[in-house]
């Protein structure tokens, strides 16, 4: 009798992801005064180069991938692109990012873009017309007969297997507090953290980007993951600050005194908005006394 041939080793095998993730209570007036307990679910502390909710969508996504070579989507400062990137330097499959914005082919790379190219990551720019239409057949024809033999993941890295993949989120913070909130670009993190979570829970989501679309994106995810809805969920979209990416003074302040408080660096792009957000809804009673909030860092500065 012949023993079974072994399968690929997984990706938590290679890289060692620090699961499950701290849990810390930060005592914060902003939410004390109104008698409700703040906890950051510290997903950046996961993995140094493929930090909290990257980790949790490209896990089973780049299992599924099995060595291959990924193409996949992102802006400028996508922080998917930097963890698609490191996730090829570490595990040594080939990356390709395609990059919203033509114009930036002729202008030095930014830092988030340099890092991808260091890791080792093709990069390919598109004039925002063609990004719009990125998961088109006709689009996705031609990065395919350009770069051959890709596996493709969507924008954020989230599908499916993204949304399966973040329920361990969920379950990490099963009877731990009473929501669990998470700044949204695609949905994918959302559709899984609500999964994962037990009944009585809920999962908060705080777009980073206007438009109106993640509703939609979140049902959709939900039921390609898990055939329907799952989990208790909603959206909070008051707060995008011009969109993703964008700032305004009061959004800095407030950043730089979460910081100066709490010793944390807060990421400008999703954490920032995540937390101004959640204060505001403490203020405005949003929260029951006694509710136990936790915000999920899902990225570094």
């Amino acid at each position: 009798m012949t023993s079974p041939t072994p399968g690929p080793p997984r990706l938590d095998a290679l890289l060692s992801p620090r699961l499950p993730s701290p849990l810390q209570e930060v005592h914060d007036e902003g939410f004390a005064r109104h008698g409700v307990r703040l906890f950051l679910k510290r997903d950046d502390l996961v993995h140094p180069d493929l930090p909290g909710n990257k980790w949790r969508k490209l896990a089973l996504n780049l299992e599924a991938a099995a060595g291959r070579a990924v193409l996949t989507f992102g802006g400028a400062y996508s922080n998917h692109l930097r963890a698609t990137a490191a996730a090829g330097r570490l595990l040594g499959f080939g990356t390709v990012g395609v990059v919203r914005g033509d114009e930036l082919a002729h202008r030095p790379l930014n830092p988030s873009l340099a890092r991808c190219a260091a890791d080792g990551m093709r990069l390919h720019f598109v004039d925002r017309t063609t990004y719009r239409a990125k998961a088109s057949p006709e689009v996705l024809e031609g990065l395919l007969s350009r770069f051959g033999d890709v596996v493709v993941i969507p924008e954020g890295g989230s599908n499916a297997l993204a949304a399966q993949g973040c329920t361990a989120l969920g379950r990490e913070l099963a009877g731990e507090v009473d929501v669990a909130a998470v700044a949204c670009g695609t949905g994918g993190t959302l559709a899984g953290l609500a999964a994962g979570l037990d009944a009585g829970q809920r999962a908060l989501g705080v777009p980073v980007v206007g438009g109106g679309f993640l509703a939609g994106e979140v049902a959709r995810l939900q039921r390609e993951a898990f055939g329907g809805p799952a989990g208790y969920w909603s959206l909070e979209e008051r707060f995008t600050f011009g969109g993703y990416a964008r700032t305004t003074s009061e959004l800095d302040a407030f950043a730089d005194g979460f910081e100066d408080r709490h010793g944390l660096p807060v990421e400008r792009v999703y954490v920032a908005k995540l937390l101004f957000a959640l204060t505001a809804l403490a203020g405005e009673g949003a929260f029951a006394r006694g509710s136990r909030v936790a915000a999920v860092i899902t990225g570094t500065p």
